[in-house]
């Protein structure tokens, strides 16, 4: 027999009132985890469908960057499919997120500060220093304004917009309140972001044949 939600409140989205401290009932996070949900502004919505091909290019980006960091030393990982609370009312899921040394001991900080006992399962509480989302179709104006400014307000230091099916990679780092373009390519270009210096993402490399 399966958990009893603890909230009146129905697993349906579309439904209001939904924060992040409802996905500690178990029973909640257990209706959680058995779809693709993000909590916007307090309703229960659901993640665009993922396609293949946006698949092989997030993880052939993912792959490109890593590499690069590994060649440098540089510790930190990146991560997908893991949820940022950036508030209470706003629960979100990118496609990739990258966490530097800092981050993780922040992370840490965080976790403790909120009382998390096992701090491996804790989702991220803290910004990143880098939010990967991949565009999907339909879904254009949640990534490029709804999102971008969430991140900002949140401190994400620099988000990057890939759009597959378009085949463009459009880096952007944040200055002040707002993001600015910093580097951004399509087709075969090659892409130099600010966020690793001396990075280069030939982005022929990373659409799928």
């Amino acid at each position: 027999m399966g958990n009893t939600l603890s909230t009146p409140k129905p697993f349906e989205p579309g439904t209001t009132g939904w924060t992040a401290d409802d996905l500690d009932d178990p029973a909640v996070e257990a209706e959680w985890e058995r779809g693709r949900y993000e909590i916007i502004e307090g309703v229960l919505t659901t993640v665009p469908t993922a396609y293949f091909e946006a698949g092989v290019a997030t993880v052939s980006l993912l792959f490109a960057v890593a590499s690069h960091l590994k060649v440098g030393g540089a510790r930190g990982g990146f991560a997908s499919g893991v949820d940022i609370i950036i508030e209470p009312s706003r629960v979100v899921p990118p496609d990739a997120v990258y966490l530097s040394p800092e981050d993780k001991r922040r992370q840490r900080d965080a976790a403790v500060a909120a009382g998390r006992t096992d701090l491996r399962r804790t989702r991220v509480l803290v910004p990143p220093t880098l939010v990967i989302e991949s565009i999907s179709p339909g879904h254009e104006r949640h990534d490029e304004h709804t999102k971008r400014r969430w991140y900002a307000e949140f401190g994400v230091r620099h988000y990057w917009l890939m759009n597959p099916f378009e085949r463009t990679l459009r880096c952007l780092t944040l200055g002040g309140a707002t993001y600015a373009d910093d580097a951004a390519g399509r087709g075969d270009d090659v892409v130099r972001p600010a966020a690793f210096p001396g990075l280069e993402i030939p982005l022929g490399d990373v659409w799928p044949e």
